[in-house]
């Protein structure tokens, strides 16, 4: 298996040798020989074309037409003309009989790009051609019937689309016979440098000019860089900084001049040992921050309405429970019943605010810090009016609390 996967990649022009992406030609040398219906599924710009052509040339049909139809390219209402053909007159400006892409590649493979695309009429007419071989043409009676192998590809999740309403379930189970996924770039990372290489080749060849080479610290913004285009992003990356730079060899700096800004945090926030980048982190950390903030108000709720509810029952209650209550209020002098209301006053924290705090551990917040939780609100509330133009109510919605709270807090710290 390890010869017949480099002789397909050397023959089809294929570079990496990410485990995904060697998995994926493996399934496709082993269902090449056989007739049965193929779904390739990854992003948009992964290479999904190359699975298709494999599976044909290792096929019995590979001396008969192989044709590619991009679905998503094709208007709606001429979709039917072109996959099963026309008949003269069918309708306004059809002059002569056509035939249809499933009538000219009759014995060989169809290759259905972006499948997911097709309106739901259609995919009837592609449903009784996988389950007969038959079909008609548009302004025709005549059933016709074809031999032809179908290898579908798309990057949408049809499963989705099927919940959806917009693709149908039994058309899904039939193109999805065998299920072939290419990884997406960002999860090739050794591939990124090989790819760059053999881009930059090419486009050094095509340009009459010298290659530019990267640095290894600009290799790895490239290898920690999204890619949300993939391969397709990358050759046109490669295919621009071979055409505008005038240094043969650029670093980092000059890399990311070339890089989407809509991607960049990727580039920027390196990511930790763990795996998990910056930007991530203190994502995850401030949501954690609000949530035990949140959590203490609500137990500081909980605590009140228990005393709340205690002072109007009967002593026995209390005396019943006198350990529990204890624990509860953390306190080694309970008071009697009787005075269970002043004892809720005395008891109940105050909420510290929430906000950016650079070193938690988990404790109870001391005087200091509390302090610094107040000036990081302000700030936070400073920020939040700057960015929407003293719009109180929308900066409330960015900080996640109502605006009469902001209108409080607004006027508790004199902003």
């Amino acid at each position: 298996m390890a010869d017949a996967l480099q002789s397909i990649k050397q023959r089809f022009g294929i570079i990496g040798s990410d485990p995904g992406l060697n998995r994926a030609i493996e399934r496709a040398i082993q269902v090449g020989p056989t007739d049965i219906s193929v779904l390739v599924t990854g992003e948009s710009g992964v290479g999904k074309e190359a699975i298709p052509k494999i599976i044909h040339s290792l096929s019995q049909r590979k001396h008969n037409n192989y044709i590619a139809v991009n679905c998503g390219a094709i208007p709606e209402g001429t979709i039917d003309s072109e996959l099963f053909g026309h008949e003269k007159g069918a309708f306004t400006g059809a002059s002569t009989t056509r035939k249809g892409y499933f009538e000219v590649a009759d014995g060989g493979t169809i290759f259905l790009d972006e499948v997911g695309e097709l309106p739901l009429h259609t995919q009837v007419r592609l449903l009784r051609v996988l389950e007969t071989g038959e079909f008609m043409k548009v302004g025709s009676s005549e059933v016709q019937k074809t031999d032809v192998r179908i290898v579908a590809a798309t990057n949408v999740n049809v499963l989705d689309a099927v919940g959806k309403g917009k693709f149908r379930e039994d058309l899904y189970y039939r193109l999805n016979t065998v299920e072939i996924t290419l990884p997406p770039l960002r999860k090739r990372k050794e591939d990124i440098a090989l790819l760059y290489r053999k881009f930059a080749v090419d486009f050094a060849e095509k340009y009459h000019r010298p290659v530019v080479r990267l640095t290894p610290e600009a290799q790895r913004v490239l290898e920690n860089y999204a890619w949300p285009g993939n391969i397709r992003q990358l050759r046109n990356f490669t295919e621009e900084i071979s055409v505008v730079e005038t240094d043969t060899e650029v670093d980092h700096h000059e890399i990311l001049k070339f890089l989407p800004t809509h991607s960049i945090i990727a580039v920027k926030n390196q990511a930790s040992p763990d795996g998990v980048s910056s930007a991530e982190f203190n994502t995850e950390r401030e949501i954690l921050y609000k949530f035990l903030f949140d959590m203490k108000k609500d137990l500081n709720d909980l605590r009140a309405l228990t005393m709340e509810l205690l002072s109007k029952n009967s002593s026995e209650v209390v005396e019943e429970n006198r350990d529990l209550v204890k624990r509860i209020f953390s306190t080694d002098n309970m008071p009697p019943s009787d005075s269970l209301l002043h004892y809720e006053e005395q008891s109940i924290e105050p909420i510290p605010q929430y906000s950016d705090i650079e070193d938690y551990e988990y404790e109870d917040i001391d005087e200091n810090e509390s302090l610094s939780l107040q000036d990081n609100e302000m700030e936070l509330i400073e920020k939040a009016l700057e960015k929407h133009n003293g719009r109180r109510k929308d900066a409330a919605k960015d900080l996640g609390i109502s605006e009469r709270t902001l209108y409080r807090k607004i006027k508790q710290y004199e902003l």
